[in-house]
C-alpha cells in the first residue's frame, strides 16, 4: 500500500486520508475514490488529494475490523457494525470479563496497524459496558496480517464475559459485647448491595456468639438445598481471623467441611478465609469488607457468582493485582 499525495484526475481507487468538501458534495475520510467522486473533485478544482493507495491483497479499515471481529466467539458479548477501522464490544449480560493476556499479547505483536485493547482480566461488567475494542490504525492493512489474526483467534479466545449467576446467600454474623448491633445491619445492607449485580440475595441471616461450637452449630443447622439457587455461606466475625486454627477456619473443618486458604496477599483484604461445605462456598469475611469500597473480598464474590472457586495457587498470584 501507499500512502501520499495524488493527483486528482489520476487518484481512482485511492481511499481519502481526510474528509474533503467538493463543492456542494462532502466525501468523508475513507471513501474509495471512483469516477464519480473523481468528477466532483475537478469540478471543484481540487487538484490532489491525500490518501492510501491499496495493494491488491490489502484491506480496507471496515473490512479487517470486520474480519477480526468476526473470529471472536460472541457469547454473553454484543459486538458493533465495523466503521472507521473500529468494532467496539460490549457485554450482554451482567458478568465477569476475562481476559486471556497471553492471547491479547500475540494479537498486538502480529502487526501495530492491528490493534486489540481491552478492560483487565477479572472486571465485573453490567450489560452494556464497553469491553473491549478492535481499531485498525491506518486506512489499509495488508490481508495476511488479517488472516494471522483470525487464525490466532480460532486457536484461542482472547477475552469473554462469564455471566453471575443468582445464588442464595446464608449470611452468618458472630458477635462479642464490643460489636454493636448497628454495625452488623450495615454488614447485611452492604453485603445485600455487592450481591445485586448477580441477583442474588441474602435468604437467611444468623447470628451466633464468637466461638467455634456456636459457628459449627450454625453450620450444621443450614439447609444449603431448600432453594433452587446455588448455595453460598459468608460469615463476617465479630474478630478478625489471626490463625488457621481460629474460630471460622476451625468451625469449617469441624462441620465437616473444607479450607481451601486462610489468608491472601491482597491488601485490604488480606484475612479472608475461603472454604466450602460440600459443594457450597464458604468465605469468612475480611474485615474491609465491613466498608463499601471495592477490596479483595469483592474479588472472592465476584468470581463465586461468576462460577469460579479460586485454588490456593491462583491466590497466592494476586500480590500483584491492583485492589
Amino acid at each position: 500500500m501507499i500512502f501520499g499525495d495524488f493527483p486528482t484526475h489520476s487518484a481512482t481507487g485511492v481511499v481519502l486520508a481526510h474528509t474533503v468538501q467538493a463543492g456542494a458534495r462532502r466525501l468523508p475520510k475513507g471513501t474509495s475514490l471512483q469516477e464519480e467522486e473523481i468528477a466532483a473533485l475537478i469540478a471543484a478544482d481540487i487538484g490532489q488529494v491525500t490518501g492510501m493507495r491499496l495493494d491488491a491483497d490489502d484491506l480496507i479499515e471496515d473490512e479487517a475490523a470486520a474480519a477480526i471481529a468476526g473470529a471472536i466467539p460472541a457469547d454473553h458479548m454484543r459486538l458493533s457494525d465495523a466503521s472507521t477501522g473500529r468494532v467496539n464490544v460490549y457485554a450482554a449480560v451482567n458478568g465477569l470479563f476475562v481476559a486471556d493476556r497471553t492471547v491479547v499479547d500475540a494479537i498486538n505483536r502480529i502487526e501495530p496497524a492491528i490493534t486489540l485493547a481491552c478492560l483487565a482480566d477479572h472486571v465485573p461488567v453490567r450489560a452494556g459496558d464497553m469491553v473491549a475494542t478492535i481499531k485498525i490504525i491506518p486506512l489499509g492493512v495488508a490481508g495476511e496480517k488479517v488472516r494471522r489474526v483470525v487464525e490466532l483467534l480460532g486457536e484461542s479466545a482472547p477475552f469473554a464475559v462469564k455471566p453471575f449467576s443468582a445464588h442464595a446467600v446464608t449470611l452468618i454474623a458472630t458477635e462479642l459485647p464490643s460489636l454493636k448491633a448497628s454495625v452488623m445491619d450495615k454488614t447485611a445492607r452492604l453485603l445485600a448491595q455487592r450481591l445485586s449485580i448477580s441477583g442474588s440475595r441474602i435468604m437467611n441471616e444468623v447470628r451466633v456468639p464468637h466461638d467455634r461450637e456456636a459457628l459449627v452449630s450454625a453450620f450444621q443447622g443450614l439447609d444449603l438445598l431448600e432453594n433452587d439457587e446455588p448455595a453460598m455461606v459468608v460469615v463476617f466475625g465479630a474478630s478478625a481471623v489471626v490463625d488457621a486454627e481460629d474460630v471460622i477456619p476451625a468451625a469449617i473443618r469441624a462441620a465437616g467441611g473444607e479450607v481451601m486458604q486462610v489468608g491472601m496477599p491482597v491488601d485490604p483484604g488480606n484475612l479472608m478465609v475461603l472454604g466450602r461445605l460440600g459443594n457450597c462456598p464458604v468465605i469468612g469475611a475480611p474485615g474491609c469488607a465491613r466498608s463499601p469500597k471495592d477490596n479483595g473480598f469483592d474479588w472472592i464474590l465476584h468470581r463465586l457468582m461468576a462460577g469460579e472457586m479460586p485454588t490456593a495457587s491462583r491466590l497466592a498470584g494476586w500480590a500483584l493485582e491492583d485492589c
